[in-house]
């Protein structure tokens, strides 16, 4: 399989990496770990799958191998320690990256039965999260409409909607939130990033980018965001987000680095 071929999907490993343990530093680090076994041909890439069913395969053969724990464990707490992790990694696959049941199988090594059965685990551990107000920042209202009915589907409540930098401030001061979902790109050209970054500045809280140009985040260049979804967006690619989010924000002894969160 050709080395570019995986390459390619370097950046949504990145992102799924993150998400499954919480921080930007733990993901990377187990990404340069993943590709260190496959360089050292401690692993080998399956070249009967896709590249990118490969490269999540091989990602979880390296996984596998560590001790069970990590920084998942340093962080996490008794609500986190609930949500078995074989079910979070299921739904993470399926929802976020997108699998299929059958590809998500074939990363994990396991039957197709098990596969179900752990999605359906997580859900109805999600909807045990404890109920949160969130902030939207988008402006095309069509889609701010959407994640607003997500949302309230999901038992949280939206303070508002902001299609600019300026009214997402004006939001953030006036209101008690959990949550943020934004967009990276406002209607008045305003930035979301640079509308995140500033709310930080005062409200500790997990952020959630969804966007139509994961291209200006996913670099690796930069510190990137730990969660993000790429537009157009599935609605069940959103709850798991959400869950993640709120899960691993409450785990956290110390907030991260502001800038490591949305630069």
């Amino acid at each position: 399989m050709a080395s570019n071929s995986l390459v390619k999907q370097l950046p949504f490993l990145r992102r799924y990496t993150r998400a499954l343990v919480g921080s930007q530093a733990a993901g990377d680090l187990l990404v340069q770990n993943t590709l260190q076994a496959i360089l050292d041909g401690k692993v080998v890439v399956d070249a009967a799958v896709s590249p990118r069913v490969a490269l999540y395969k091989a990602f979880h053969e390296v996984w596998n191998r560590q001790p069970q724990g990590g920084a998942v464990a340093l962080r996490a707490d008794q609500r986190l320690q609930a949500m078995d992790l074989s079910s979070r990694v299921a739904l993470l696959l399926t929802a976020m990256e997108g699998f299929s049941f059958a590809e998500t199988a074939n990363i994990l090594g396991t039957g197709l039965d098990e596969v179900e059965a752990q999605v359906v685990a997580a859900q109805r551990e999600i909807d045990r999260q404890l109920a949160t107000r969130v902030l939207i920042i988008e402006d095309e209202w069509v889609i701010a409409l959407d994640l607003k009915t997500l949302v309230a589907e999901l038992g949280h409540e939206v303070i508002g909607v902001a299609p600019t930098h300026s009214k997402a401030v004006e939001l953030a001061r006036a209101g008690n939130f959990g949550l943020v979902l934004a967009d990276i790109q406002l209607a008045d050209g305003s930035s979301g990033i640079e509308a995140v970054t500033e709310i930080l500045e005062s409200f500790n809280v997990p952020v959630i980018f969804i966007t139509a140009f994961p291209d200006r985040l996913l670099t690796g260049e930069r510190p990137e965001p730990t969660y993000l979804i790429t537009k157009p967006f599935l609605t069940e690619t959103v709850k798991a987000t959400i869950a993640q989010a709120l899960f691993f924000h409450e785990a956290r002894a110390e907030p991260e680095n502001l800038k490591a969160r949305t630069a």
